[in-house]
């Protein structure tokens, strides 16, 4: 049944996914280009939450760049469910049209990852509400599109 196929998509990754998540977590550089629905979202946020420090808190260590807001909330929606069992993890998406406010409590309060469209990133970068120096990766996800 349906049950099975969703075990199986993650004992045996997808042609993407067996390409970029070694090379993720030997921290190269990688650029993936797949069809939709491969899991290029998995390839990338599943070998990148093992290299989250849950205890540096306060700070982002992974950004998330995505050409529109659902992608944004599509995305961050993931990190959360493939980290349902890292206690403590924290991931944002920031996108226009959103509050500012609601957005810079969520900042001040610690988040590990950031899915951003590039618009409102900037828009915190240049009011200094963002700080990304504690950022280890950096991802275009849809980078063709943008």
């Amino acid at each position: 049944g349906s049950e099975m196929c969703i075990r199986d998509s993650y004992e045996t990754p997808s042609p993407i996914q067996a390409a970029i998540i070694p090379r993720i977590l030997k921290g190269r550089d990688v650029i993936g280009q797949a069809q939709t629905g491969t899991g290029k979202t998995a390839a990338f946020a599943l070998p990148l939450l093992s290299t989250i420090d849950l205890a540096k808190t306060k700070k982002p260590q992974v950004l998330v760049l995505t050409p529109t807001r659902e992608l944004a909330i599509q995305v961050a929606e993931a990190f959360q469910k493939y980290a349902a069992k890292l206690e403590g993890f924290h991931v944002i998406p920031i996108y226009g049209g959103q509050d500012f406010r609601v957005q810079l409590r969520q900042l001040k309060h610690g988040v590990h990852v950031i899915v951003g469209t590039p618009g409102r990133v900037m828009d915190h970068m240049r009011r200094e509400t963002i700080d990304l120096q504690s950022l280890s990766c950096v991802v275009l996800d849809e980078a063709d599109v943008v």
